[in-house]
């Protein structure tokens, strides 16, 4: 009997938008060209995850291989579907844009998994 391969994900790690643009990635696995606070977006992530839903996590860039930004936006997490396109398992869902962080903004706004304030 095989386990069941499910990550838990502290943060929301998507790719750079030009991943789409040059028909790598599809849309929703990417940053949206411009975030605004308060405004939903969907993500797609492969593999079966689990986001924490309780409290704002951050949303991250990911290159690939762990390799991750510092925190660009505060998010909370609204919904997520696990589900099998071609054989393979995805996680969708939406998110809410809590805070966007200035790029030039090098202060921390998490503590693990606290957001300070």
């Amino acid at each position: 009997m095989m386990g069941i391969k499910t990550e838990y994900n502290p943060e929301l790690a998507l790719r750079n938008i030009i991943e789409h643009k040059e028909g790598r990635r599809k849309k929703e696995e990417c940053l949206p060209e411009q975030l605004e606070q308060g405004k939903v977006y969907e993500f797609m992530k492969g593999g079966q995850r689990n986001y924490w839903f309780d409290e704002e996590v951050p949303l991250v860039e990911t290159k690939g291989s762990g390799r991750l930004s510092r925190p660009i936006a505060s998010v909370v997490m609204l919904e997520t579907t696990h589900f099998l396109q071609e054989g393979k398992v995805w996680t969708r869902g939406k998110y809410k844009v809590v805070e966007v962080f200035s790029s030039d903004d090098t202060r921390a706004h998490f503590d693990g998994f606290t957001r300070l304030k």
